[in-house]
């Protein structure tokens, strides 16, 4: 491995561990070179996942593009880093289980959606008004009123963010 620092190809392994819920390996290395400490990655290579955007094109699944998208909606949002972190894992690992090569663009929007609704009902707002492609102030009000009564949304043809009709999903406890 070359050290980022000074690109020396002579490191020694000084500790490994699991990382990412044990689907990676940390690894922390010492240059020989430069005597800098440094840390790697190691993990499954997995198939690679389209992603079928709205238009027809196909585009390779973009883990940061889905991060950015996301953190954008939840900036200033009392919503850490890892959390984010550990939604996107439960997406992929959703993903992996179900041997997907390919994912339409509004069913992944749906993933998002579905666990932003739990983790933070302003960022699940931001979120919707970009991946349902809100025109007017009405479309807002309409689904702050869906969430707010824990109802689904009209123009995802009543399904929920999850994509489930309310009568498949699970029902709400009584307080």
């Amino acid at each position: 491995m070359k050290c980022p620092f000074c690109e020396a190809d002579d490191d020694q392994v000084l500790d490994s561990r699991p990382a990412q819920g044990g689907t990676a390996i940390r690894r922390r290395r010492e240059c020989g070179g430069c005597g800098r400490r440094f840390t790697t990655y190691e993990s499954v290579e997995r198939t690679s996942l389209a992603v079928v955007k709205r238009d027809g094109r196909r585009e390779p699944y973009d883990r940061q593009k889905l991060l950015a998208g996301i953190l954008l909606a939840l900036r200033k949002r009392p919503v850490s880093r890892e959390q984010v972190e550990k939604m996107v894992d439960g997406i992929e690992a959703t993903l992996a289980e179900q041997h997907r090569l390919e994912i339409s663009s509004r069913e992944l929007g749906g993933l998002v959606l579905a666990r932003l609704r739990a983790l933070d009902p302003v960022a699940y707002v931001r979120f919707a008004s970009v991946y349902r492609q809100f025109d007017d102030a009405e479309q807002f009000v309409s689904e702050l009123t869906n969430l707010m009564k824990g109802g689904s949304s009209a123009d995802s043809g009543g399904q929920g963010p999850s994509g489930l009709r309310r009568s498949e999903r699970s029902p709400k406890p009584a307080i």
